[in-house]
């Protein structure tokens, strides 16, 4: 059989035209794979990746899902339980809670956050650390008290330390912003606690949806980096525009016993006790860091003769680099010492919390235990009637007595102070960094059986990683069943003791934090209508104290 194609003539115009109409085509569609494929790349990396410092750099920071580079890389090395993240190392993960948010990576659960098959969130409760920050007046004063004594010494800084010719210090108005959120570059307070209300937002979708018709409180210690985390994270949680969150501001005094946020401002006995309470962690981290500071003082006075170094100068030099990093991204303090004496220098902050109120606290677990009864009690009562979403603003120094209370991080001995505990669980870089989290997740399972009845578990999200509780992990994805955790929460509150008794307060002064709870929508819209009513411009975030 004989086929004729009939010639179509196409003039040189019509087929140059068809031709640039098929490029730009395919470079659109080209271009729209690119991006869906960068987007899921970027939003669910391979383990152990760190993205290159140049795509790092105009990377927006809610996309940095690992918060890797800046400048920064190679990335993360050290004991983790990940065999592909072994080869890398990271300054983020030594400096000891004063550098920007890491995720967890020592001691979680394979297959990170994702939700066990057959389950799903139906509760979270977070308490979280306030975002990036400026030094305190204390350290900062310090700080600058150094970099004037290098400076009228005549002695121009050599070696390690010759940068100093052309370095500024990271804030020309301290006044001004020490103890205040960091505002600018990748790691700024202002943008970790926004983007970290989007994250969750995204998380808890199915949970946000379901307040979408009541208000919804959250609770912030009174302290104004405190209060601006807070406001930060539910602009990005809530959104700008939401009518239905109240922010309530909790006061630190020493009056409010139980009923607070930040027990160690009202436990009396912590605050008055000279060698057992607040200031034993210092106690014991000045003898820790006597045992490496004297050697670097030495390398360092050996390269600029005329120069002499205390210990508490050279600890304020490490302390520098992590503070510069939340300020401008870098900091060249980092490269003077050697990861060695990062090492050391993380250890030493490990130390200073342990003592100063967590597991090596006497007072640690008693002042921790308020909150977590709390929550172990919303938990057990449920989303329906308790309500879907708790999220709690404090301190450092907040979360680690409630971590203690919980038992979580746990060392089989305290930590020694004279030589590194190479296999600690405690590592207060890992758990709580600058806008450090943990979040208490309640998971709904489909039962195995035939049951009707789903099934309640805990877990354990810190920074990202599930921690599971030694001792009650057979639960999906090594969860605790709803009521092991309960008798764990109550069998560790026995530990603790009885808040009132251990701080030495009277027994009519509250034992409790009252104020965590979600309202019924009818509560809640009876005491809006009324503060409203002596509110001449109410805004739609309402940030009323209590």
């Amino acid at each position: 059989m004989n086929v004729n194609f009939r010639q179509v003539a196409i003039s040189p115009r019509r087929l140059k035209y068809l031709l640039i109409q098929m490029s730009l085509l395919l470079f659109t569609v080209s271009a729209m794979i690119c991006l869906l494929a960068s987007v899921v790349f970027l939003l669910n990396p391979q383990p152990g990746y760190s993205l290159p410092n140049s795509l790092q750099q105009v990377l927006p920071t809610y996309l940095q899902t690992n918060h890797h580079g800046w400048e920064l890389e190679p990335a993360y090395q050290g004991a983790s339980n990940c065999p592909e993240q072994k080869e890398e190392w990271n300054i983020l993960y030594h400096l000891g809670g004063n550098g920007p948010w890491v995720e967890k990576v020592d001691g979680v659960v394979e297959g990170g956050i994702q939700v066990p098959d057959g389950c799903e969130i139906d509760m979270a409760h977070m308490m979280s650390r306030h975002g990036e920050r400026f030094p305190t007046k204390n350290a900062g004063a310090r700080m600058i008290a150094l970099l004037e004594k290098i400076k009228s010494s005549g002695v121009e800084p050599k070696g390690s330390l010759s940068f100093l010719g052309d370095w500024q210090y990271f804030t020309d108005s301290p006044e001004k912003h020490f103890e205040q959120l960091t505002t600018t570059g990748p790691y700024s307070g202002t943008l970790e606690a926004f983007t970290t209300g989007v994250k969750l937002r995204t998380r808890y979708q199915h949970l946000w949806e379901k307040i979408l018709n009541r208000h919804t409180l959250f609770w912030a210690s009174e302290c104004d980096r405190v209060i601006d985390t807070a406001r930060y994270f539910g602009a990005g949680f809530f959104g700008l525009d939401s009518k239905r969150a109240e922010l309530q501001i909790i006061s630190e005094d020493e009056s409010k016993a139980g009923d607070t946020l930040t027990p160690g401002d009202t436990c009396k006995n912590y605050v008055d006790d000279p060698e057992l309470g607040h200031d034993y962690g210092y106690e014991m981290l000045y003898k820790y860091r006597a045992t490496y500071l004297p050697a670097i003082a030495h390398r360092l006075e050996k390269e600029n003769p005329g120069l002499q170094f205390s210990d508490s100068e050279i600890y304020s030099m490490q302390e520098m680099c992590g503070f510069e990093i939340t300020v401008r991204g870098n900091s060249k303090w980092c490269d003077v010492f050697t990861k060695k004496e990062w090492s050391q220098f993380e250890y030493a902050r490990d130390i200073i919390h342990y003592y100063r109120a967590g597991p090596g606290n006497k007072y640690g677990k008693a002042m921790g235990w308020l909150w977590l009864n709390a929550t172990a009690n919303l938990i057990a009562e449920g989303p329906e009637s308790a309500g879907p979403l708790y999220f709690s603003f404090v301190h450092d120094g907040d979360i680690v007595p409630m971590l203690a209370a919980s038992g979580i991080f746990e060392d089989t001995q305290d930590l020694p102070i004279d030589e590194i505990m190479e296999d600690r669980k405690w590592k207060t870089s890992q758990i709580t960094p600058m806008g450090g989290r943990i979040i208490f997740e309640r998971l709904s399972c489909t039962p195995k059986s035939k049951s009707l009845e789903k099934e309640i578990f805990v877990r354990f999200n810190v920074n990202d990683g599930i921690v599971p509780l030694t001792g009650c992990m057979d639960g999906p994805g090594k969860s605790c069943p709803l009521n092991g955790f309960l008798e764990h929460v109550k069998r560790r509150g026995g530990i603790a003791g009885d808040f009132r008794t251990v701080c030495g307060l009277a027994h009519d002064t509250p034992d409790r934090p009252t104020f965590l709870r979600q309202p019924s929508p009818d509560n809640i819209m009876a005491a809006v209508e009324g503060r409203e009513g002596k509110d001449k411009k109410p805004t739609k975030l309402r940030f009323w104290g209590i």
